[in-house]
């Protein structure tokens, strides 16, 4: 799945009785996700696949749930190399919530099956945790009919509930996102999903009653006490009247945070969101100061969860934190019964180093031309490097002022020398030319290529 810009998937699958192989469907699947993978659809943690026709014994399974793991134990299994999600085995009834609100229903699993966050294997028969949609607020914030719009999800952004204090925090780093999503929603209200808390050791888990009724409930890390729950959205209303007597409300509705303000307050809000300024509303009556509660909005440090695991074929080096972009539809070459190709490239010059190249089109363009370079210089090896065992290959390149040149290896090994010959030859006109269009500072970039059997 690496080799077309996909996190590997992991199936744990509860054995049936007696049943001594795995089942087909399963690896049908894989070969759907690997197609869908192939024309530029991936997965992340929280999407989902969902089936067309009956599935491992049953019509009433719809799909899987991909999530990465976080708290669960991974003793004992064997994995893939990072980035891997689980897929988890959902009913049909749960996939209008596996569309809008995919962490309601992977906090369910998780209160259902007594882990936290959710468990990573995969219950095949099992009744669902949700039926008709009936009357939850998500009705109000998004669209279960048509499935056009959703409660908008800025990546990082979490919401922490403590006793008396509830606080809302945006990486720095995510602030486009939450400007897009602000602009977009209704001037009266502002509304969020929130993203898996995992400083909480605890969260907000909705729960469907065999009524229809939507009841909340919290799950909790086995064993440790109750200190900072996470909640899965907020809701800001501006309806609140200066008359009612309060400076503003907040409650809990369902997995997630109401707070009711006046006008004014949500103006104040707005402005601060944009002037990326810390925020905080009390809430409470006014003349009640000991029963008062505080909602902060707060900007904190970059988000840079990201990559988790990921090493370079290179040398090992960690990519953990390192911003990626993964490649579709890129350099492609066929030689001798193989491929090779360009899935992702790394920029590894840190924050306070700007790339030396403004423009992303030079950008765009080195990475082209130095990916399509090290392609055609590889291909009459392609056979030799297979048979080697070096199907993933890490190209880096650095550009600075005084340091150009390019480091080439796999398995955490350098390339061999009888493929150099060919490298410098093609590599260095090119990698020299981007080196001329340097305005300042260091462009350093890991290219990550795949050489894979062709199928016909």
């Amino acid at each position: 799945m690496h080799a077309v810009g996909q996190a590997e998937v992991v199936i744990l699958l509860q054995c049936l009785p007696d049943e001594k192989t795995i089942p087909k469907d399963i690896f049908t699947h894989f070969v759907q996700l690997y197609q869908e993978a192939l024309s530029g659809n991936v997965l992340s943690h929280l999407s989902h696949s969902f089936f067309t026709q009956s599935f491992l014994g049953s019509k009433e399974h719809g799909g899987f749930l991909y999530i990465s793991p976080s708290f669960q134990s991974l003793q004992d299994l064997l994995l893939p190399n990072p980035p891997y999600l689980f897929g988890l085995l959902i009913q049909k009834w749960e996939t209008p919530w596996a569309k809008v609100f995919p962490i309601r229903l992977m906090l369910r699993l998780g209160a259902e099956y007594r882990f936290y966050p959710c468990p990573l294997f995969s219950v095949r028969f099992r009744k669902p945790l949700f039926g008709e949609t009936g009357h939850t607020i998500m009705n109000l914030l998004a669209d279960f009919r048509n499935y056009q719009y959703t409660l908008p999800v800025v990546k990082g952004l979490v919401v922490d509930m403590e006793v008396r204090k509830t606080s809302i925090k945006v990486p720095s780093n995510r602030y486009n996102e939450l400007m897009k999503a602000m602009n977009k929603s209704n001037e009266h209200v502002l509304a969020m999903g929130a993203c898996f808390n995992d400083r909480a050791d605890s969260h907000l888990v909705c729960v469907q009653n065999d009524d229809g009724n939507y009841q909340t409930q919290a799950i909790s890390i086995h064993h440790q006490p109750r200190k900072v729950t996470g909640a899965c959205f907020f809701v800001f209303s501006g309806a609140l009247k200066a008359s009612s007597g309060f400076l503003a409300k907040t409650s809990i509705v369902e997995d997630g945070v109401m707070i009711q303000i006046t006008a004014e307050t949500m103006d104040s809000l707005r402005q601060a969101l944009r002037d990326m300024k810390d925020f905080s509303i009390t809430c409470g009556k006014a003349d009640q100061e000991e029963n008062q509660e505080l909602v902060h909005i707060q900007w904190t440090e970059d988000d840079h969860n990201f990559n988790k695991g990921v090493i370079s074929p290179i040398d090992g080096k960690s990519m953990e934190s390192i911003t990626s972009v993964k490649i579709f539809h890129g350099s492609e070459f066929k030689a001798n019964g193989k491929v090779i190709r360009w899935t992702e490239v790394f920029f590894l010059q840190s924050e306070d180093q700007p790339s030396g190249l403004s423009d992303p089109a030079d950008h765009s363009r080195l990475t082209e031309n130095v990916a399509r370079a090290f392609c055609v210089a590889l291909c009459p090896h392609l056979k030799l490097l297979k048979e080697d065992g070096m199907a993933k290959l890490g190209l880096r390149v650095t550009l600075d002022s005084d340091q150009v040149g390019y480091l080439a290896g796999s398995n955490g090994q350098p390339l061999l020398p009888q493929y150099l010959s060919d490298l410098d030859s093609a590599l260095i006109p090119v990698i020299h030319s981007g080196a001329c269009q340097l305005s300042e500072g260091p462009v350093v970039m890991e290219l990550v290529f795949y050489i894979l059997e062709i199928v016909s």
